[in-house]
């Protein structure tokens, strides 16, 4: 198949599931690309916003259209490792009455993980996803269970409530692919959902890609190619955002404690490939780049005490990195 006609093809069927999911959740478009660019790259993503939004409707959705398997786990301070891996049980293994050992899976064997109010759960039980996310195994008593391709968790906080909420280590913030903040619906949305649900609506999902065809579009996606110079507009992104760097801009230095890691770098490269794709385009332009870095960057960049002083933003800073680094490209002599 030509290049033309695979991006054609991936922006098809990327619509198709767009359409169907926009049958159930109003709005929200940005959330929703974010969702599906994670569905296409096979990484993991953290939905934060305020109750009711719809971030739990989302995943819930999105795994209804897909032919996936599908886990939901409510996070609580009392949630134990094990209810989320699984554990060892004693279990009759013959007929002779023999019994032993025998591991019993857990809710994280799915392809799609809801992992709803994640910060509710305290750091050792936040831990037990650490493996699963990034080696995509889970490791009980000694052995090593692999998850099924593709394993997407999906996870969402509140970013009001504190009481009771624990902050995600940022290990495992690292191992999210992309941070959306879902905002609130406007006036218009919010009828719409009204008139939903307070009546006798009912929305007939059909499924409509299947997980074979899902890691042939992940495929397609590292496909794409990407030429040197926006490559390298990607990594001098990353790289300003560490302070002291020759590429980073004086609020970096200024308001950045620690700046984002390679998985960063992989996330925007690999974002911005979805996003050519879904513009019918078979190569990577600028502007991809530009889309992808905020949601790739804005979980990744830890600020210092004097920006928490000035209420300095994480996304703020990626603004002005995103401004520095275009400007470096412009007139690389004078920066």
């Amino acid at each position: 198949m030509l290049a033309e006609e695979l991006a054609a093809s991936f922006r098809d069927t990327m619509n198709a599931v767009h359409t169907e999911i926009s049958k159930e959740v109003v709005g929200q478009e940005e959330t929703v690309l974010g969702a599906l660019t994670a569905l296409a790259v096979g990484g993991h993503i953290l939905l934060e916003g305020a109750p009711g939004l719809g971030k739990t409707l989302l995943v819930r959705t999105l795994a209804q259209v897909v032919s996936l398997s599908f886990s939901r786990i409510q996070f609580t301070p009392d949630l134990m490792p094990a209810d989320v891996t699984g554990t060892n049980i004693l279990a009759q293994t013959g007929s002779d009455g023999q019994r032993d050992f025998v591991f019993r899976k857990g809710p994280i064997f799915a392809n799609i993980i809801l992992a709803d109010e994640i910060n509710r759960a305290t750091p050792k039980t936040q831990s037990s996803l650490l493996e699963a996310m990034q080696e995509k195994s889970v490791t009980a008593d000694g052995r090593r269970y692999l998850l099924e391709e593709p394993f997407l968790v999906m996870a969402t906080q509140n970013p009001i409530e504190h009481e009771g909420t624990y902050v995600l280590p940022e290990a495992q913030l690292d191992r999210f692919l992309i941070k959306l903040i879902v905002p609130a619906p406007s006036l218009q949305e919010l009828g719409e959902i009204v008139d939903r649900t307070t009546t006798h609506h009912a929305a007939d999902l059909k499924q409509i890609i299947t997980r074979e065809q899902i890691l042939a579009l992940q495929s397609t996606v590292r496909d794409v190619p990407i030429a040197p110079t926006i490559r390298d507009f990607g990594l001098r992104l990353v790289a300003g955002s560490h302070p002291g760097s020759e590429f980073a801009p004086p609020e970096v230095t200024r308001y950045v404690r620690y700046g984002a890691s390679p998985r960063a770098a992989q996330a925007i490269i690999l974002c911005s490939k979805v996003y050519a794709l879904m513009a019918g385009r078979f190569n990577v332009a600028k502007s991809d780049i530009f889309k992808a870095a905020l949601p790739a960057l804005r979980h990744r960049i830890l600020m210092n005490y004097e920006a928490d002083a000035q209420g300095i933003t994480s996304d703020s800073i990626v603004q002005k990195l995103l401004d520095h680094t275009e400007k470096f490209d412009r007139d690389p002599v004078g920066v």
